[in-house]
């Protein structure tokens, strides 16, 4: 009764202090192209409890032009299914498995655009259409794990079958990430559909695509171990049920696809909206990118200009904070990092940890296991303060369900924020409160702040509060 009584408070607690109502999902995914979209899936269905998944619909790519492969979907849900009743031990919120086998759907069993047009609706467009004229106003967020052209096949029809107004209704509420164009329709869409909020790293050059930082090793003087087989082996292969037991071994790249998907978790940190703002799957701005800048890479997916603005790579200038031994817990490396994978790759370990985490919900009891803590402010997340004034963040009532120890990391963000500048505390930034003096500014700017609450627990997990700070002129 008394584990009843923490995993209600848990997931109570948690629904109040993120304060985000669950985002759906329809997730495009060429299984069985790559292992790599199974890795994502079995990731997808441990955060099931917090993303309302609408559809899973297996499509091609340029990778797999003329198959597609729903069992493969189905037989990853089996695996959840026999972990589920102890998922929730944990967490409320898991669906259960005969929920989500209905969810599965397939597209045509063919390349991009030849896929769109008179003729060619398939289960998948069609529950696409289904989903998004549902009694919801939440957004329908599309993660794109492979091509696109089931969703260009149910844009097609929409236009061709709804007044223009209904049409302008029903693409206002879809949201797109895909990790990279993989077929030729991602184009077709933005060009057709000018108002469609997109996010990619457009073109089939994978070296300009910001989530290749979750699996890129090649960055020298970064810790990689999380990235690991041997990692993965021990963390969330081996000994975790029959979920972790599902998840393959990498061929090409770790789990390409989960950013498409990591940005809509509820950590106090996402804000899914803003993807200039970051977070877990990176942090994007909206803008034309420069097609001269562009190249062809390896794949048969042809590039072409973009006619409109698109949410794409952002830049970010990160230097982590270490552990300091002696004196103050943590330092700040002596190494800065910069670039559009910084935007992922800064968050790497903490989503891996989760990821890691959640893996032993599978078969832990909730005393074996280690959840997140709860960061709690003594304020609002949005305060107003004039130049020169100096302000107080605190956050002295966060609690962790497990009663561990954990540790405090306050760090201002510029590059989401109008206010380019770092902005350092006035001393500590590793306890609850601490101290800044704004800025003196001309015009109305703003700073984004964000806390960190890391635990001690096994593994080692971060949550994470964001305060949007108005600095008004004199």
């Amino acid at each position: 009764m008394r584990i009843l009584s923490l995993i209600i408070l848990f997931s109570l607690t948690l629904n109040y202090v993120y304060g985000q109502q669950k985002h759906r999902v329809i997730v495009l995914t060429d299984i069985e192209a790559d292992p790599d979209d199974t890795q994502s899936l079995v990731r997808l269905l441990l955060y099931s409890n917090e993303i309302d998944i609408e559809g899973i619909v297996a499509t091609t790519s340029c990778w797999m032009a003329d198959r597609v492969y729903p069992q493969s979907i189905t037989k990853t849900i089996g695996a959840y299914e026999k972990v589920q009743p102890n998922l929730i031990i944990h967490q409320l919120g898991y669906p259960r498995a005969e929920t989500l086998y209905p969810l599965v759907k397939q597209g045509l069993s063919v390349y991009g655009m030849k896929g769109v047009g008179e003729g060619m609706d398939s289960e998948g467009s069609d529950w696409i259409i289904k989903i998004l004229e549902k009694k919801d106003d939440r957004p329908l967020w599309i993660s794109v794990w492979g091509g696109v052209n089931t969703l260009a096949q149910a844009l097609y029809k929409i236009e061709k079958t709804k007044s223009k107004k209904e049409v302008k209704r029903l693409v206002a509420k879809l949201r797109v990430y895909a990790i990279s164009d993989q077929d030729d329709s991602g184009i077709w869409i933005r060009n057709n559909f000018p108002d469609l909020f997109y996010i990619v790293s457009p073109g089939d050059d994978y070296s300009n695509a910001t989530w290749t930082a979750i699996n890129a090793s090649y960055m020298n003087g970064i810790d990689h171990t999380k990235i690991g087989n041997s990692w993965i082996a021990q963390n969330i292969q081996q000994g975790h049920g029959s979920l972790g037991a599902s998840y393959p071994d990498v061929a090409w790249g770790m789990e390409g696809d989960t950013p498409a998907f990591l940005f809509l978790i509820a950590n106090g940190l996402s804000q899914p909206e803003h993807p200039d703002w970051g977070g877990w799957g990176g942090r994007f701005e909206l803008y034309k990118p420069d097609f001269a800048k562009m190249k062809e890479g390896n794949s048969i997916v042809t590039i072409k200009p973009e006619t409109r603005a698109i949410w794409t790579n952002a830049v970010d200038s990160y230097t982590p904070y270490i552990p300091n031994e002696f004196g103050r817990s943590v330092r700040q490396d002596t190494t800065n990092y910069e670039g559009f994978r910084v935007t992922l790759w800064r968050w790497r370990d903490d989503f891996q940890n989760d990821f890691a985490a959640r893996m032993d919900w599978c078969i832990m009891s909730y005393e074996e296991a280690n959840h997140p803590p709860i960061p709690v402010l003594s304020h609002p997340e949005k305060i107003t303060v004039r130049s020169g004034e100096g302000f107080v963040l605190d956050a002295i009532q966060t609690i962790d369900p497990d009663g561990d120890s954990f540790s405090f990391l306050w760090f201002n963000y510029p590059e989401a924020g109008t206010y380019k500048t770092l902005i350092k505390p006035n001393g500590a930034e590793n306890v609850h409160i601490v101290y800044f003096t704004a800025p003196e500014v001309e015009n109305e700017e703003t700073a984004h702040f964000i806390l960190k609450v890391t635990d001690r627990g096994v593994p080692q997990l971060s949550s994470y509060k964001r305060v949007i700070v108005s600095i008004q002129p004199k």
